[in-house]
Formats: C-alpha cells, structure tokens, sequence
C-alpha cells in the first residue's frame, strides 16, 4: 500500500520523472492529503507533469478537489484557468455550494466560468441558479453563459426563465433562441413567437428556425397570421419552419384558402439563397400541387447540379412525382432543354400512371436520339403489354441503348412469345452485348418454336452459333437437351466443351447421367476444359465425386491440381489428409503451399496431426503456411 505521507513528499521533487509517477500513485491510492500538491503541479511548466496531475486530480475528485482547482481561476496563466475549468467541469458537481459561490464572486469573469462549468453538471439544481444569472446578472457575457449553460443542460424548467430573456440584448437572445431550440419544450412557443414583433431581422430568422426545430403543432398558426406581413427572407423561413413542423404531407390538412395562399409562400422561397429554404419549398409544394407548383419545381431541379448535388436532385424529382403526372410534365419531355428532358424522365421512370406510357411512347419520335434510350428505360419501368408493340417495333433500331432496352422488356420483363422469332434474329447482330441479351431473352421466353430454333443453331458449322445454342438448351433443361450436351462435350471447340460442362452443374447428383457426362472431360486436352470438371466437381451435391477430385491431383497441370485441392478443401474432404500431406512434399511450390492451407480448411485431428509435423519443416515459407493453418484451426476450435 502506498504511504500518503511518502507520496506527498515525492510531489516536492523537481524531478519531472519521480513526479509523474507519484501523481498517478496519488491517483490511484486515493491520497486526499496530495490535492493540494497536485493542484499546484497544474501550473508547472512541463505537460507530462501537468497531464499526470490533472488525471489524478480527475481521478480523486471531491470537495477537496473543487476547493483546491477553483481557486486556479484567478490564476493570470490561461491554460492553469482552462485546465482548471475542464476538472471542474468533470468533478464540480462533487461540490455544487462551492460553484455557486462562485456563481455571486465580484469578478465577472469567475461569475462567467462558473456559469459555463454549472452548464456541465447534467443536475437541476443548475437550473434555478443559472436563470437567476440569466435574468439578474448585471454583466451581459455573464447572462450570455447562463444562456448557452441552461441550453447545454436542455431541462424544461428552464424555458419560462428563457423566455422572460428574449428582451435582452441581441447577443443575449441568441444564446436564449439557441437554448430554446435545444429544449423543445412546447411552454417557449408563445414566448418566441410573441418575441418576433419586437426583433430585429436577425434575431427574428433565428427564432423562426428555434420555431421549426422545436417542431410544436401551435407555433403554425402564429407564423402563418404574420408572414404576410414579414418581409420576404423571414417569410422564406417561416415557410421552412411551417413545413418542417407540419411534414410536406400535412400541408394538405390546410383549409382550401390557406393552402393557396402558402403556395404562393412556397413558390417565392424556391428562389431563396439557402439550400434548405428551397428544399423546404420543394416539400410543400410537392404536397399542395398544382401545374405552377410542378412547373416550378421542374425548372428548380434543372437548375441543380445532379452530379455533385445528387441528394438534392432526388428530392425534387420525388416531389414532382407525389404530384403525379402534370401538363408540365408533358412540355418539359417535348420542348424542353437537355436539364428539364432528363428531369421529367427522371420523374416518370418511377411514376405508374395510367397515361405516363402513353405519353412516353407519343414524345418517342420527337426526342433527341441521346434522349431515346432514357426515354425507353422510363418506359420499361412503368409499362405493361400496352406497351408490347411499341418495343417489338424498336428491335430494328440502329441505337444499340434502345435495342438493349427493348430486349431487356420484352424477354425479361414481359416474356412475350411472339418476340421469340426477332429475339433469335438478333443472335447475328454485330455487337455483342446485343447478342448476349437476345440469348438470355431467348432462354426466359422459352417455348417449342425457341426450342426448335436451338437445335437447329447447334448443327451449324459457326463455332459461335453451337457455344449459344447449348447455353441456351442448357438452361432452357439440361433433361430434354441431354443429346445435344452430349455431342457438345466431344466438340473440337474447347469453349463449347466447358459451356456443356457448366450445364450440367446444377443437375450434378440429381441426374444418374449427369456424371458420367462430366467426369468423361477428366482427361480432356485443354487445360480450360479440365478446369472446369474440377469447378463443376467442386460444387456438386453427390458423395461420389471424391475419388475423381482425386484424380485431378494428378493432373499435368499444377492449376487443375490446386483448384482440386480447393475443391477437396471446400467439400471438407476429411478422407483426403494423407494424399493432402504427401503433396506438402511435392516440388511445385505453389501446390504444397496450397496443401498446407486446405488442410487447415479440412480440420480434425488428422489434420491436425499433420500440421504439426510440417511446422518443424525446413522450408521456412511451408513451416509458416502450416503455423497459420494451426493458427486456424485453434481459433475455430476457441469459438465452438
């Protein structure tokens, strides 16, 4: 146990050392008598000796604390005062007769760091004292801190004292508007909104924006009876605050006559200079409505920079569609610029309506060739087989983004069987990407004509017509295909071979024929082919691929031999340790490795074994591989 006598003593040295240390000893061992010892070391010169001391002052805490630091706000040093005051605002409630002592000292300053400490107590019984320094102090920074103070605590009792300081001065009734706002308390409406008549621009802004933080139901009608008679920056803020008190929705809860008055409020605040005025107009004029309303709005969110300013366009753009389909709409997709196009088809790509596709398809033809694809997706998104003959009628477009569109609706979306035939047709087309979604829209559609149409494709001497054709029967049924994925796997294009390869995955131990199919490719002379075995292998369902993963072990090849061993290691093969241990010795370097890890995968005591005899190896790379895998293997052990 730590003598206090003892520590005292080692608090006199003028070793900054011996002095850390026996402030964190005083700290620690509750030594009361070392206070004032350590409340000196505050004001020394050197920071480890201070930062010592102020954590074990922090530490102690107490009445012996609050009385030694609190004199330490006389002191001339500003950082002895700033150290002082953030103890105290830490441990001054230990003592809270001897802060308000302070809260009555002759020195204004010290008036204003105990009211800025009081304002750290998270205690009511702050309160009372701090709105009588708000209401009676005779030093303004003083009433200020009070202010700012009762807002840091955020107690309700402090509202009334609050609200009587709203006739103070300016600098003042900013630190009372701010502490209301942080109140919320219902009882301050009144109050700020009586306060309003009798302010100066400035101050009635910020007690509007206290109004819409607060958030009370009541503080509507009073702004709305005196915003015809604001000037037009406060009228823009009291539409901010009624709409963020309100919620845009409940602005239609207006009588007829409110509501048409406020959105001429709402279209005036549209062109404010503050962001959030104008988000808030957008809201409420995408509650209230109306063709000005949706005219506006489209000309507002043409005027945002969507690529820097996404979160704002969005917004507008979901406004103009809780006012449903408009006349402005309309213009703005037929005549207006490149920002209002792209907005109104913003709007309608997530806006079902019964005459948005009819609208889309009429403006179609008069679009700019750069708006058509956009125009097309808006379109897929919202139509239904109203819409089928227009798309058919767009699988001859030269414009490759309205083609893939026109795909992508009619052989995923729809799945209409008469766009099988030109689907198919569209198995030539020169660009790839079309070629690939013609092949998935074919296999969705499905159906004997596409069937037919597939076997036929996979007789042809084009090596890229048979590798569609039996990805497509593939996934159209491995079942009633299982003659042509037969003649694919003997196929001279090793690609056709994989992609036959791949078809049969998913049937894989369901289907008695399945494996034999796959295994056959075992001894293939591609590389790729014989990957793919291994892959297909790999996730197959069956207990009867062991043997075969097996093989592949003795590939030629050293990536056909890692991607089994992957295979074993991911199916948790227990029955491979002995072949994985006698590869740890192989002289491919990459292969042992490999090994190594997968049997950390596999697990057990064999593997465990195993393991432990090849950390001793004098190969440093295996020896740290096999490290890690035990590594491994104890942490899942630890979680179970």
């Amino acid at each position: 146990m730590v003598d206090c006598n003892d520590l005292c003593q080692r608090l006199g040295s003028d070793d900054p050392d011996v002095l850390r240390d026996a402030a964190f000893d005083a700290g620690e061992s509750g030594c009361l008598q070392a206070v004032p010892l350590l409340a000196k070391l505050l004001s020394t010169h050197n920071l480890g000796v201070q930062e010592a001391a102020d954590r074990a002052l922090r530490r102690l805490g107490g009445k012996e604390v609050v009385a030694a630091v609190k004199a330490l706000l006389r002191s001339d040093d500003a950082p002895v005062r700033n150290a002082a005051m953030d103890i105290l605002r830490a441990v001054g409630s230990q003592d809270f007769p001897s802060l308000l002592e302070l809260l009555h000292d002759s020195d204004p300053d010290i008036r204003i760091f105990a009211s800025d400490i009081l304002g750290s107590t998270d205690s009511r019984l702050a309160v009372t004292p701090l709105c009588d320094a708000l209401l009676k102090d005779p030093e303004v920074n003083v009433r200020y801190q009070a202010a700012v103070s009762l807002g840091e605590l955020a107690f309700a009792e402090a509202a009334p004292g609050l609200g009587q300081a709203l006739g103070d001065d300016e600098w003042v009734q900013f630190a009372v508007i701010e502490a209301l706002s942080k109140i919320r308390d219902a009882s301050s409406v009144g109050a700020l909104v009586k306060a309003l008549d009798k302010s100066t621009d400035l101050v009635a802004s910020m007690i509007v924006d206290a109004l819409g933080e607060i958030g009370n139901i009541k503080a509507v009608t009073m702004l709305l009876k005196r915003i015809d008679a604001s000037p037009e920056v406060l009228r823009n803020k009291i539409v901010k605050a009624v709409v963020r008190i309100l919620g845009g929705k409940a602005l239609s809860l207006l009588s007829p006559a409110e509501r048409e008055r406020f959105r001429s409020y709402l279209l005036a605040a549209l062109h404010d200079d503050e962001d959030d005025v104008q988000d808030a107009a957008v809201s409420g004029l995408g509650s209230v409505g109306g063709e000005d309303a949706a005219e506006a709005v489209l000309a507002h969110a043409a005027r945002i920079d969507r690529d820097n300013l996404p979160e704002r366009y969005e917004h507008a753009v979901a406004a103009l569609r809780d006012m449903g389909l408009t006349e402005a709409l309309g213009r703005a997709l037929r005549e207006g610029d490149t920002a209002q196009r792209s907005a109104a088809l913003d709007v309608l790509s997530n806006l079902p309506c019964p005459q948005c596709p009819g609208l889309l398809i009429d403006a179609f033809a008069s679009l700019p060739p750069s708006f058509q694809p956009a125009a097309v997706k808006a379109l897929a998104g919202i139509a239904g087989e109203d819409a089928v003959e227009f798309f058919m009628a767009l699988l001859g477009s030269d414009n490759e983004a309205v083609l893939l569109e026109a795909v992508a609706f009619l052989g995923g979306s729809m799945r209409v069987p008469a766009a099988g035939a030109p689907l198919f047709g569209l198995l030539g087309h020169p660009s790839d990407a079309v070629k690939e979604a013609a092949l998935d829209a074919c296999v969705a559609i499905g159906g004997a004509e596409l069937d037919t149409r597939f076997r036929d494709l996979s007789h042809s001497e084009d090596p890229m017509d048979r590798l569609m054709a039996v990805y497509a029967l593939g996934r159209m049924g491995v079942g009633d295909h299982m003659d042509i994925i037969r003649a694919a796997l003997i196929d001279e294009i090793p690609d056709i071979r994989k992609i036959a390869l791949e078809t049969l995955a998913d049937s894989c131990g369901h289907e008695e024929t399945s494996l034999p199919l796959i295994v056959s490719r075992l001894d293939d002379e591609n590389r790729d082919v014989r990957l793919a075995v291994v892959e297909v292998l790999g996730g197959c369902d069956s207990d009867k691929v062991y043997g075969y993963l097996e093989k592949a072990l003795d590939d030629s090849d050293d990536w056909v031999r890692i991607r089994a061993i992957e295979a074993l290691g991911a199916r948790g093969e227990s029955a491979a340790v002995p072949r994985l241990l006698a590869l740890a010795g192989e002289s491919s370097k990459i292969v042992a490795l490999k090994a190594v890890e997968v049997l950390g995968e596999i697990g057990g005591p064999d593997a465990f074994q195993a393991l432990l005899g090849l950390i001793s190896s004098d190969d440093p790379e295996l020896a740290g591989v096999a490290e890690t895998a035990i590594a491994r293997l104890q942490d899942e052990q630890g979680e179970r």
